[in-house]
This record gives C-alpha cells, sequence and structure tokens, in this order.
C-alpha cells in the first residue's frame, strides 16, 4: 500500500483533527506574518507565532498541489524538489508530490546556489518548490537550468521570475487525483548528509516509505493520543521517518522553528508534548540549561512527556545516565540509519533495553542486520568488523551511479561502513566510520572510543577525534575539545584526564576549538580535517627540515 493512503485515511477518520502545528518562537502572534526567520525576534518563547492545520486541510493541500503540477505536466517517475525550511506547509506539499506518482527530491538548505545547481541535475529534476529564505540562491542558477519547467515559490512577495504557490493552488481541484501508485514505484530521492564528499542521490520506493512509518510505529507504540514534537530539518530521512510513526496513527504532531533549549522546554509543555526526538547537542544544552538555572522545570508541566529518543550519531552513555537523573519517568531510546536505509530504525536499542546504553541494539522491525569481514562472513562476537543491513528500506540505488551502488549494495545487504562489534547478548555497539578510524603505529585507533572518554569530563560540551598525519607513525589521534560555557580547561589538565585511557589511544594533540556539526548532528569531520591537516602538514615538513 502507498504512503499516500494513510493522509486520505486520517482525512475521511479525522478530518476536523490537528495535524500538525507550526512554532516560530522569532515571531509574536500580534505581527504580520513574515517568511523571513531572522525577522521580529522576541526573547520570550510564550510569544511564539503559531499555525495549526487539520488532517482534512493537509490532505486539500496535498490534493490541490497534486492537480497543479499534473495540469503543469508532470507525470509519472518525473521529479519535484522541495528547497524550503521547515514549516507546515512543507508535508503537505511532499505528499502531493507523490500523489501524481512523481519523485520528490528534498534538497538541503544549507546547499550553496552551485550545490542546488548540482542536485537539480543529478537528480533530473523538472519542478522546483522554494522557499524566501532561497530566493537569493535560485535566482543565481534558474537562468542555467533549463530543464526546470517551473520555479515555484511558497511564501509572500513572490519574485518576477517565479510562480506563486498559493495562488496557483487556488484554483486546483482538492479531489485526489486518479493516479495508480505501486509499492515499487519510485518514490523519493534523498540526498546523502555530504560528511563524506559531495552528496549522492539515494532513490527510493513507495514500500520503503511505507515501512519506515511501520518501523517507528513498531518501536515507540504511538496512539493517536501521542503528540509529536518535529525540531529536525524535514530534508533529512530521521525526523521525517520518525514523523511517519505519528502520521501513521493520526497523531497531532508539532513543527517547533528553533533548537533554544527553553523554546524546547516550553512548546513540549504548551502543546502536551509526548514524544521529543532529539539530536545529542540539543539534549545537552537543554541539561546545561536546567543545572545552570536558565530554566526552572517547576514552571512547566511535561508531564505528558513520555518518550526522548536520540539518533544520527553516537550517543555518549554519560549523556543518557545525566538526562535520567533529570527526568527518571523517561523512557529512553536511540535508533541508529543511515539514508539509504530510508532513515532510524534498522537497528533500534528499545525502551526495555536502557541498561544497554551505549549500544545500538539489536536489528530493527522487519530488519537484518550482520557484522561483516573483508569477505562478507560473520564476524565473531567481541570482534570489529563492518555493519550491513537487510531489509524492505534499502534504497534502490544511488541514482545515475552505479560505481557507487555497486560499493555499498552487495546482493540483498547494504555496506553501511560503519565499524562494530556485537556483545555476548547481541547488541551492536558503533565503533567508528570505517573511513574515519586513524592507524597509528600500526594500531587501529576508534575516534568514537576517545570522544565518548572525552565526554565524561566535567568542562567537555562536545569532542571530535580526527587522524593527522605524522612523520613516524602514520598518524595520530588529534581531539578537538569544545569547552562549555563559563568552564575553563587546559592540555595539561586533559592529558592528565586521559592517564586512565591506554597509552596508544591518548590523543597526542589538543585543540581547543568548536566542534561542527551539520543540521542532522553529525560532526562534520571532513571540515576538521582540512581545517587542521594543512596545518599539521607545515609542521611536519618543518620538522623533518
Amino acid at each position: 500500500m502507498p504512503i499516500t493512503e494513510i493522509l486520505q485515511k486520517n482525512a475521511d477518520f479525522y478530518p476536523n483533527d490537528t495535524a500538525l502545528v507550526e512554532i516560530n518562537p522569532k515571531l509574536d502572534n500580534k505581527s504580520k506574518m513574515t517568511w523571513r526567520e531572522y525577522s521580529l525576534i522576541v526573547t520570550d518563547p510564550s510569544q511564539a507565532y503559531r499555525r495549526e492545520m487539520t488532517w482534512g486541510e493537509f490532505n486539500k493541500i496535498s490534493n490541490r498541489f497534486s492537480n497543479l503540477l499534473l495540469t503543469r505536466g508532470i507525470k509519472k517517475g518525473d521529479k519535484v524538489a522541495v528547497l524550503m525550511m521547515n514549516c507546515i506547509e512543507w508535508l503537505p506539499i511532499y505528499f502531493g508530490v507523490l500523489k501524481t506518482g512523481a519523485v520528490v527530491v528534498p534538497l538541503n538548505y544549507r546547499y550553496t546556489a552551485e550545490e542546488i545547481k548540482y542536485c537539480i541535475n543529478k537528480a533530473d529534476v523538472d519542478f522546483i518548490v522554494f522557499g524566501p529564505e532561497f530566493t537569493g540562491r535560485i535566482e543565481e542558477i534558474c537562468h542555467r537550468v533549463p530543464r526546470v519547467k517551473m520555479w515555484l515559490y511558497c511564501g509572500e512577495d513572490c519574485p518576477s521570475f517565479a510562480d506563486s504557490f498559493d495562488e496557483l493552488i487556488s484554483y486546483c481541484s482538492s479531489k485526489a487525483p486518479k493516479i495508480q501508485i505501486k509499492d515499487s514505484d519510485d518514490a523519493a530521492i534523498y540526498y546523502s548528509s555530504g560528511t563524506t564528499g559531495f552528496p549522492k542521490a539515494i532513490l527510493h520506493s513507495h514500500k520503503a516509505l511505507m515501512h519506515s512509518c511501520m518501523t517507528e510505529q513498531a518501536h515507540h507504540s504511538q496512539t493517536k493520543d501521542d503528540v509529536f514534537l518535529l525540531i529536525p530539518p524535514l530534508y533529512h530521512t530521521g525526523a521525517k521517518m520518525h514523523w511517519f510513526g505519528s502520521f501513521l496513527v493520526g497523531a497531532k504532531s508539532v513543527i517547533l522553528k528553533g533548537i533554544k533549549p527553553e523554546w524546547i522546554i516550553n512548546t513540549a509543555s504548551e502543546e502536551q508534548c509526548s514524544i521529543v526526538w532529539l539530536l545529542v547537542p540539543w539534549a545537552q544544552d537543554i541539561l546545561d540549561a536546567i543545572d545552570a538555572g536558565d530554566i526552572d522545570l517547576s514552571q512547566y508541566d511535561i508531564s505528558r512527556w513520555r518518550l526522548m529518543h536520540i539518533g544520527a550519531q553516537p550517543v555518549p552513555p554519560s549523556l543518557i545516565k545525566r538526562w535520567k537523573a533529570v527526568f527518571p519517568t523517561h523512557e529512553y531510546d536511540t535508533n541508529y540509519g543511515l539514508s539509504e536505509s530510508i532513515g532510524p530504525g534498522c537497528v533500534h536499542l528499545g525502551v526495555e533495553n536502557i541498561h544497554k546504553v551505549g549500544a545500538i541494539g539489536k536489528a530493527g522491525f522487519g530488519w537484518d542486520v550482520k557484522i561483516a569481514d573483508e569477505n562478507g562472513n560473520n564476524v565473531p562476537n567481541g570482534e570489529v568488523g563492518e555493519l550491513a543491513v537487510k531489509g524492505p528500506g534499502v534504497m534502490k540505488c544511488y541514482y545515475k551511479d552505479e560505481k557507487a551502488t555497486e560499493e555499498i549494495l552487495k546482493g540483498e545487504w547494504l555496506y553501511t561502513g560503519d565499524m562494530a562489534m556485537c556483545d555476548e547478548d547481541g547488541f551492536i555497539y558503533l565503533v567508528d566510520r570505517k573511513k574515519d578510524v586513524i592507524i597509528s603505529g600500526g594500531e587501529n585507533i576508534y575516534p568514537v572510543q576517545i570522544e565518548d572518554f572525552l565526554r565524561k569530563h566535567a568542562s567537555v560540551k562536545d569532542v571530535a577525534v580526527i587522524g593527522l598525519a605524522h612523520a613516524r607513525l602514520g598518524e595520530i589521534a588529534a581531539a578537538i575539545i569544545e569547552v562549555k560555557e563559563g568552564f575553563t580547561l587546559s592540555e595539561e589538565e586533559i592529558n592528565d584526564f586521559c592517564l586512565d585511557l591506554p597509552r596508544y589511544k591518548r590523543p597526542q594533540k589538543i585543540i581547543f576549538a568548536e566542534v561542527p556539526r551539520n543540521p542532522t548532528g553529525k560532526i562534520e569531520k571532513p571540515v576538521l580535517r582540512k581545517k587542521y591537516q594543512s596545518e599539521n602538514l607545515v609542521a611536519i615538513q618543518n620538522e623533518l627540515n
């Protein structure tokens, strides 16, 4: 069954129930609506601008957009890109594309004009919907992408080179188009996060989207009464696929346009949210704000908040212990996945397994996993190998990239590039990215292990460990450490703290700096390597001279 039928079911069963709420803490509800996030900034989270949409409205907008696309010549298999910040229109537009049988192509809002142009050409995009934040970037490239039939603008003050979304759909029928969609049909192209190079175009079927719904709901038992707080970017599989569990049961979801700790807590209180998915830095910031007295939990009603879950990156066990000390009634879960496996859930810890915090878990609902050696054979428990997954959510291919597809897809198995090990109880622990492993003097060093250790220091806010070239050892481990606000830390203190590590794992270079993360929470290690490797090579050359 295609995922579009779930939307029709929700509209039939719950036409007047709230489907989506948008909270923009940077706008007050007395001001004219603006799409520019930097406008009308307010500091009081209770002054948030709020919009909501019922399931009936959600379905009507999707149908109107579908019919607009069809009247403009979009047909089954064509590509429609979406380049918008999170907003209440985002998901109806997404489903409007799917209802035509076309392929939806969400684009990263951080892309430069040239990256947008690359992704449009790579995915053979025929039609693009964009928000006001991207007017300048789109204007820069629109005359250089002749294959795009229409540039559709969603917002106020439509630029002259585009057509207005609101104006055009107002003339279109709100009845569902009669397009036959099969589970095997192409549904979406997602771009990889780009932490390992230029993004690849990941093609998924309708079957994969539907399986993502079932996996998420099976893992977190969403009911109609749950309220999901959605914060991460919708262009990425993570936020959307976690939302799919609420979508499947017709539950309300709240889109929060901001990540400040007080905004998250206030929204969870005001909207009575029961499920909140966070990234590691956001969870850390919330706890730090509570510790600093910036948030007084007694002033909020978060009694309905039942589940806090995290994904997109390795989770420090120390963080979850801290969280449970502050929120003892919360269930906790972590989900592992990648865009090539339709996002989170192919490996899943489970709320009943908090005693295994630090592990990413076992195979998720409908998935198989293995930890393989270089020949594809299972390695014994306790040994490190590459994590591979198999299931209905595996991508069809990297679009127009046969070589890259063959490197990651081997039969039905998707090789993730993550090094992992399995304990005696069958729980999987991430060791590191395959390409992030540091080989120093013949020893394999896994940065995640050092990062987890360093995060236990009371003054460390965030940390990234990378390999830097070394004249004698080949590589050494370098730790980039971000210090908590109001704290001080010295290299000597870190070296003393690391005495509990085996000698070969101790970082040989300490750098105090901000740790960059992309919108999905992953550390941007290529950025760090590029920045510090050149400096390091100069130092090596001076040493050799």
